[in-house]
């Protein structure tokens, strides 16, 4: 491999996330979910639910907002270097649709392979990493604030479902957003935090 240090994942790790792959690629496949599944890939999806927020914070916090924004821009940043830095370019995992291995055993349901390497997988380390800053930073005034990291779950889940990554790159990727977030919203809350609405204000209610 190309890779400056390279790690091979044992065959201990391995093994098992070969299997689960399996599982959710092939034998718990049916075609609502081959119809459902692409669909939280897409980023037309995904994205304007992250920009109305956005905008809802600058909006309503102005100033607290726009250092938000900030923190927000250095969780996206963080993840993404980390996931393609620390893990892609250390372990150099083949993508399981670039896997000799699976040759012949897998669904391949976008009709290619994405390029580059397979852990971790950046989609799961980049939402769960936003989804923890926005829940670290809205929970103490709104109660749906978990509501992003079912959608980070479910677009973790689609990654293995649509066969570009084993269960274990999106594990990976889980718990190194959710450090990542936690860092960048605990320390907004600690230098700024929101100033929360009227007392009787239910605009998030």
């Amino acid at each position: 491999m190309g890779g400056f240090l390279y790690i091979p994942l044992p065959d201990w790790w391995v093994k098992p996330d070969r299997w689960l792959f399996e599982l959710i690629n092939v034998k718990l496949a049916n075609p609502f979910m081959d119809w459902l599944m692409p669909l939280f890939r897409n980023p037309f999806v995904w994205a304007p639910a992250y920009l109305f927020i956005v905008v809802f914070v600058l909006v309503n916090f102005k100033k607290q907002g726009s250092w938000w924004l900030l923190l927000f821009i250095c969780t996206v940043a963080s993840t993404d270097l980390i996931g393609v830095h620390a893990f892609k370019d250390v372990f150099e995992r083949l993508r399981p649709c670039n896997d000799p291995l699976l040759d012949g055993h897998i669904r391949m349901l976008l009709g290619r392979c994405s390029g580059g390497f397979s852990f971790v997988s950046n989609h799961a380390i980049n939402h769960f990493g936003i989804s923890t800053f926005f829940f670290v930073t809205f929970r103490s005034f709104f109660k749906y604030a978990w509501v992003p990291l079912v959608w980070a779950g479910i677009i973790g889940y689609a990654q293995v479902y649509v066969g570009v990554h084993y269960p274990f790159d999106v594990l990976g990727g889980l718990l190194l957003g959710v450090l990542i977030g936690f860092f960048w919203g605990n320390l907004f809350n600690k230098r700024f935090g929101f100033t929360i609405f009227d007392k009787q204000s239910t605009v998030l209610d």
